[in-house]
């Protein structure tokens, strides 16, 4: 380590920035894999329920 105060600064604040870094990225792609996993099931859902009404229609 250096024996300096900025070098021994920059070690001190490098990791936690690094794991804040981490940290945000692991949480960001969560979320959106969260949302992007919802949209699709929105989209499989209205495609069922349109099949769903178009059988009925043709019963009909």
């Amino acid at each position: 380590m250096p024996a300096d105060f900025w070098g021994n600064a920059i070690f001190s604040v490098v990791p936690t920035v690094l794991f804040g870094l981490l940290f945000w990225f692991i949480f960001r792609a969560m979320i959106r894999s969260d949302s992007s996993e919802r949209a699709t099931a929105a989209k499989i859902e209205a495609q069922e329920r349109a099949k769903r009404v178009a059988a009925r229609a043709a019963a009909d």
